[in-house]
């Protein structure tokens, strides 16, 4: 869990930080993904739709390394206090319990489907490129986060897609075994290779704040 202090943002005229200054969303093509899970050894098969999604993590008010300590109920509430800024229909209902308006237009979490389609960007293999070129992780972060967008992209224009900080999806990581747990994907900068490929899932209780996790953000179309 965290090991730093709580952050904070901004949500009036300035926004986001360095994100609110330089973000012009990608439009992710519609497409078809196969996400599997360790435990159950199971795979399936999800279309996904054209849909909007940032070409980097968040990042803090006063640079340009991602924001984290942020719990997933954070991240929810950022999506929605930035869609009224905006005009836009918020995507959570967050009382008394949350939920999701899947037609609003305003911001939110990616769903894990959305995520690794995204992520692959129409390769196949564990990563979009040579893990050195695209993400920072445990051999060359110095163990810290970075600034996001110092890296290479993938095909989509997407960058930090791996590495530097784990990202909070929408969806419940396994109910069963796991309760409320949501996932989390990427790998961060304190992780080993293995932990950076496209099809890796880790969990993490919503309302724990860690210090390699972050978030980005999506749109509907």
């Amino acid at each position: 869990m965290s090991r730093g202090t709580r952050p904070s943002w901004r949500t009036g005229a300035a926004g986001l930080g360095n994100i609110g200054r330089t973000m012009e969303m990608i439009t992710v093509p519609a497409g078809e993904v196969t996400l599997s899970d360790r435990r159950t050894q199971r795979s399936w098969t999800v279309e996904v739709a054209s849909f909007l999604l940032a070409p980097v993590p968040v990042t803090r008010e006063s640079d340009e390394r991602p924001l984290v300590e942020v719990s997933w109920p954070d991240a929810l509430r950022f999506c929605n206090t930035l869609s009224e800024r905006e005009g836009l229909t918020p995507a959570y209902r967050l009382d008394p319990e949350v939920s999701w308006d899947r037609s609003a237009n305003g911001y939110r979490l990616p769903s894990e489907a959305e995520w690794e389609h995204a992520c692959r960007a129409g390769t196949t293999g564990p990563r979009y490129g040579p893990l050195d070129e695209i993400a920072w992780y445990r051999e060359n972060s110095a163990e810290s986060a970075h600034d996001v967008g110092r890296k290479a992209p993938n095909a989509w224009g997407l960058h930090d897609m791996l590495g530097n900080v784990w990202e909070w999806c929408w969806d419940v990581y396994d109910a069963q075994v796991y309760g409320e747990y949501r996932v989390l994907r990427g790998g961060g900068w304190f992780d080993e290779q293995w932990s950076c490929r496209a099809g890796v899932r880790r969990r993490s209780h919503p309302t724990f704040r860690v210090d390699d996790v972050g978030f980005r953000l999506a749109r509907t179309l």
